[in-house]
This record gives C-alpha cells, sequence and structure tokens, in this order.
C-alpha cells in the first residue's frame, strides 16, 4: 500500500528503515540518514507491515531562461533488496505524477538513468545548468555543467524549454 508523509509527520521508525533501504541501495555514504543532502518536503512509501520502497518529492522553485517555474524534484528512489521487481517503484512514480498533477508544478525533474523513468514517460534534457553543490551534507561551491542523467516529466501539456540555462536556485534533487 501507498502512503504519502509529509517530511514532519515522518516517525523515527520509519525514518530508521528508509535510512536502511537507502543504505542497501546506493553507494554513496548517507551518513545514517534518511535522505541525502537536504530533508525532502513529502515522502512516498510502499508499506507491507514496514517501508519496503521509498522516493523523496520536494517542492522546488527554479530558473528556465527567463522564468521561475515551480517543480516538484524526485531523489532516493530505492526498493529494499527483499522487496525489488516486484514494481513497487513505478508504482510510486506513478502516484507522484498524481500528487505533481494537483500541485502548481509544471515538471517533474530527476537525475537518473534506469529504464523505470523512461516508462513513467521522462525524457532526456540535456540543458546546461547550475546548483549549489554539496558534498557529505556540507556547502560547496556553485558549479555549472550538464549531465545525461538529468530527467523532465513535463506536466500540463507544457513544453520543456531544451535550450534554455537551468538554475536549481540551491541544490539538486
Amino acid at each position: 500500500m501507498i502512503e504519502v508523509i509529509a517530511e514532519p509527520h515522518l516517525t523515527a521508525a520509519d525514518e530508521a528503515r528508509i535510512a536502511e533501504i537507502l543504505r542497501q541501495s546506493f553507494p554513496t555514504d548517507y551518513q545514517g540518514r534518511s535522505f541525502f543532502q537536504q530533508r525532502p518536503h513529502m515522502r512516498l512509501v510502499w508499506r507491507e507491515g514496514r517501508v519496503l520502497s521509498h522516493m523523496s518529492l520536494f517542492l522546488r522553485a527554479i530558473r528556465v531562461g527567463d522564468r521561475v517555474v515551480d517543480v516538484i524534484g524526485v531523489g532516493d528512489v530505492a526498493t529494499a533488496a527483499e522487496a525489488r521487481g516486484r514494481g513497487h517503484a513505478t508504482a510510486l512514480l506513478d502516484r507522484c505524477k498524481t500528487v505533481a498533477n494537483s500541485s502548481r508544478a509544471r515538471f517533474v525533474i530527476l537525475f537518473g538513468d534506469r529504464a523505470l523513468y523512461d516508462r513513467a514517460g521522462f525524457l532526456p534534457a540535456a540543458n546546461p545548468f547550475r546548483h549549489c553543490q554539496m558534498v557529505g551534507a556540507r556547502t560547496g561551491d556553485i558549479v555549472e555543467g550538464a549531465s545525461p542523467f538529468l530527467r523532465v516529466l513535463p506536466l500540463m501539456d507544457a513544453p520543456w524549454p531544451e535550450d534554455e540555462q537551468v538554475d536549481f536556485l540551491g541544490h539538486l534533487f
């Protein structure tokens, strides 16, 4: 069953379980946290007694060219080893799209390179972008670049401006 949890309502038990799933799923050291660099605004979880799959959602304003637009950023997508291959992440992405479509967001943005994201309708975006680098939960430099892992899902039939500079106005997701 999928639950939407606002960050202030995340229990200590769920936070510990999510931290364990992230530790299992990523080579990056999360230092025992249930999030990578910044706390999200909400969590989507698949629960069967305990949390089996997780996704973080961030409601953010970013600059695309000359416009400031609201987006939903997706991060920390992970499934416990014993529950992989059951479609939980696909179901969480579907719920993410429902949440995003009921918000002010015009796009859903993530960084990743999995067929799961392609099947969900995310498109590669080669835009140059700038962001505040964060390393080990410490603020770093403002950096500019591009990434082959940037994916965008347009909402409300809004076309993604492919050639414009993106300023994340902070950290990445």
